[in-house]
Parts: C-alpha cells; structure tokens; sequence
C-alpha cells in the first residue's frame, strides 16, 4: 500500500536521476582509456608491428588489456595505472654510440627467447627489445614490481613476429 502512494515529486526523481546517471557512466568510460604516444614506423617495421599487435595477449601478469588513446597498430596498454607497449620505437639512447646517455654495457636479459634492454626509471622500468628488426618497448609502473614479470607474456608475440636481426 505504502508503494502506491507516492507524490509526483518522488515520480520525478528517477527521471532525474538518468540524465546524472549517464553522466557518471560517460566518466568512468572515458576513463578506460589510456593516452599512449604512439611512434610512426615505416614500411617493412610498421608491417612487423601490425602484425604484433594482432599477437599481443589479452593479458599480461594477469592485468587486463584496455584501449589506448589514440587508437593505433602501434601500441597497446594492460591494466591501471597502465603498462604500455609501443612498437616501433627509435633505437634506445643508451645504444646509441655518442648519446650522453651511451653505455656500452646497459642491462639486459633474455626472457623466453627474447632479449630486453632495463631501464629504470622514476616509477617503475622501461625494457627494449633488442636485437629484433624492429625495437619493441614495454614501460612498467613500479606498482607491478616485480615489473619484469610482464615480459614472458609478451615474449612468445614478439618472437612470432617481429624477427631477429639488427
């Protein structure tokens, strides 16, 4: 009985409420994204990278992947805050002879038959592929220490894909 009386008032409320309700759902939508710089390969690399992209895991260390911002071949992002893969990156500077940054002996390991460049940086590590045609790079915010876990996700993709060489 209580449910049927009910003022105009009350009627309104719901009505009232969807236009703030979809407000709030645009939000939390438009926050799935994640903003990516995303580098311009050419020819041969920019096929390599295509090719990558169709590859990559649906997940990495277990984070789910998302839609980077803008939409592109060349990278792709898991999680929040979010790991970010960019292929077709220059060649690292730390690799480039004369860069101040040059060092002839930079950090590096195999991890599931491909080799990564470590850097870190302020939160978290980037890692480069290195020794592939094309450089592949992976940042990882430090909240997913340890951060290398994300490469044997990504490891039999690049393999697949993106052939050794220099």
């Amino acid at each position: 009985m209580l449910g049927r009386v009910i003022s105009s008032r009350r009627r309104c409320r719901p009505i009232l409420a969807l236009p703030l309700l979809t407000v709030a759902f645009a939000a939390v939508s438009c926050s799935s994204s994640e903003d990516v710089a995303v580098p311009s390969p050419r020819g041969e690399a920019a096929r390599h990278c295509r090719a990558l992209h169709e590859e990559l895991p649906r997940t990495v260390d277990g984070l789910k992947r998302r839609t980077a911002e803008p939409v592109s071949d060349f990278t792709a992002v898991w999680g929040d805050p979010a790991v970010q893969l960019r292929c077709g990156v220059p060649k690292p500077d730390v690799l480039r002879h004369g860069s101040e940054h040059y060092n002839p002996n930079p950090e590096a390991a195999e991890v599931n038959g491909v080799r990564w460049l470590f850097e870190k940086q302020d939160d978290g590590y980037r890692f480069t592929t290195v020794l592939r045609k094309v450089y592949v790079e992976v940042t990882v915010p430090g909240k997913y220490a340890p951060e290398v876990n994300v490469l044997p996700d990504l490891a039999g993709a690049v393999k697949k894909t993106i052939p050794a060489g220099i």
